[in-house]
């Protein structure tokens, strides 16, 4: 694909990315027309019990320019959220949201960092595991990672005060989710009737059947048995002349 037909591929891309992230339980796309393919509202749902924001619906936006998937797109929070890699602003410091290629200032080696075989998914839960897990050697938010560190009860009040004001996000009629994970099949219960009709029938578990040839087979043994006695009553008689 050439940089000067990048702007319809970029779109083309898009439209496939975002096809397949409206069918994920942890993101909602409000609107099921965006205003722009270029640029993307939705809720993102943080679902995990160890982490401080579970429960969390956080609103949010990614931006993308006609150069993507060749240079990554932006992404910021529309709630402000108390996080060491969160800026006030509600952008991230994240690597994978930094240009291609390895930056010998930062130390961020190139697999670190948004190449072309990244996507949106990619970038959405590299953001849901930062939530989780903080990065604080290089802070956005100095002020959060000292809290994180220093006075972690504090930094998960703050983190629970985000979660309540963000449920307030959550659009009418829309469900939250509780897991992630698909609900088992529910648990076939034994048929009574079944068992008790099986009581009544005979079922054959691989034996010979019975038959005609068993008939015969059994006449021919008992012909046998008559020839048999028949000979040894002559053998008899011949012993007493």
């Amino acid at each position: 694909m050439s940089r000067v037909a990048a702007p319809t591929g970029a779109k083309t891309r898009l439209m496939s990315e975002m096809k397949a992230l409206r069918k994920e339980k942890w993101i909602n796309f409000e609107d099921d027309e965006q205003e722009s393919i270029l640029k993307w509202r939705f809720g993102l749902m943080v679902i995990n019990s160890d982490s401080p924001f579970n429960g969390g619906y956080f609103k949010a936006e990614m931006t993308f320019s006609d150069e993507y998937p060749y240079q990554p797109p932006k992404f910021r929070f529309l709630i402000p959220i108390t996080h060491p890699n969160i800026y006030p602003d509600g952008q991230l410091c994240i690597s994978i949201l930094h240009k291609p290629g390895e930056d010998m200032m930062s130390g961020e080696e190139a697999s670190e960092r948004w190449s072309p075989l990244q996507g949106a998914e990619s970038v959405l839960r590299s953001v849901l595991l930062l939530l989780d897990d903080p990065e604080i050697n290089s802070p956005a938010n100095v002020d959060a990672g000292v809290m994180y560190r220093d006075a972690r009860p504090e930094y998960l009040k703050r983190a629970a005060d985000t979660v309540e004001r963000s449920k307030k996000d959550v659009p009418a009629g829309f469900d939250m989710p509780s897991s992630f994970e698909a609900a088992p099949p529910p648990k076939q219960e034994n048929d009574d009737d079944f068992w008790a009709a099986s009581d009544e029938e005979e079922f054959d578990f691989g034996g010979s059947d019975t038959g005609e040839d068993d008939e015969e087979e059994m006449d021919d043994f008992e012909e046998g048995e008559d020839e048999e006695d028949e000979d040894d009553e002559d053998d008899d008689e011949d012993r007493r002349h």
